[in-house]
């Protein structure tokens, strides 16, 4: 364990010091010659993906998480300069237990023109506990392709958790974010890992996906579908009816209204189904963010 940490403490690490640089910057917005710029994209984007691929591959035998009621889709795009604030909400009820509501309040902030990184604090409202604070949370988000750059925009995403209870252990889940663009529709697709260090518990190695089809209509008002869900060991998937994975899939709706300048409201929900014995038998979730 003390090893793996090492390992993905470092990939970590090289992600920030490229993201940091000027030249780390998938997009370039500098005054340099053309060639000049080619050739530092080139480079960029062949560090990046290749610092992606060496993190999937460290983490992939870790162990996983279930997932939460108020997860939501991880998107790959970064924008330089832009500061938002987060309201991440949900709640599901599952059969034979009670309702369980989580709700998370964030301020992000794109330092460079690849790296984006949050931080957050997460609340939880369940039947044994009542309301209480959960956790802190920093997320971190690389965009590793310009949009359109390849047949998909491809990202990275990092997110280390403190929990107010330290005996569950600190939580941190990275994994690849791949979107593609036809038209008018958008696809997302995520593969999400999770290792939890200073926990005695001896999960079993698992992973997770996040995925996400939305028809742009208007820009306030689209809509689509998403899905979550948890598949079970990394070298054995679970059957649907077995205890531990989790399968979630439902209708969404998602907008945007422009308030001027850089300033504008999003927002995104999903009413989400059971798709398998163990998943809650219905859940509700939104975010919203305010961009400015």
């Amino acid at each position: 364990m003390l090893n793996q940490a090492k390992l993905f403490g470092g990939f970590f690490l090289s992600a920030l010091k490229i993201a940091a640089q000027p030249g780390g910057s998938i997009v370039n917005a500098g005054t340099r010659p053309p060639l000049f710029i080619e050739h530092t994209k080139s480079v960029s984007s062949t560090r990046c993906r290749q610092i992606a691929c060496a993190l999937v591959f460290a983490v992939i035998p870790l162990a996983a998480a279930a997932g939460e009621p108020n997860d939501y889709i991880f998107l790959p795009a970064v924008e330089y300069g832009e500061r938002e604030i987060d309201l991440k909400l949900g709640t599901w009820k599952q059969s034979d237990e009670g309702r369980t509501s989580a709700a998370s309040i964030g301020f992000g902030f794109g330092l460079t023109q690849s790296w984006f990184t949050e931080f957050y604090s997460v609340f939880q409202d369940t039947s044994d506990r009542g309301a209480h604070f959960d956790a802190w949370e920093w997320e971190n988000k690389f965009q590793l392709t310009e949009p359109g750059q390849y047949p998909l925009d491809m990202g990275l995403i990092v997110e280390i958790e403190k929990p107010n209870d330290l005996q569950g252990g600190y939580q941190v889940v990275a994994g690849p974010l791949f979107q593609k663009d036809v038209g008018k529709v958008q696809l997302n697709a995520n593969f999400l890992l999770t290792q939890i260090f200073g926990s005695h518990s001896s999960q079993r190695a698992e992973y997770g996906y996040q995925w996400q089809a939305k028809y742009r209509w208007q820009p306030k008002i689209e809509f689509g579908f998403q899905g979550f869900g948890d598949v079970g060991s990394w070298n054995s998937w679970d059957a649907i009816d077995e205890p531990s994975p989790q399968h979630r899939m439902g209708p969404a709706i998602f907008g945007k209204f422009a308030l001027g300048g850089r300033q504008s409201i999003r927002y995104n929900a999903a009413f989400l189904f059971v798709k398998s014995n163990n998943a809650p038998s219905q859940n509700l979730r939104a975010q919203i963010e305010y961009e400015f």
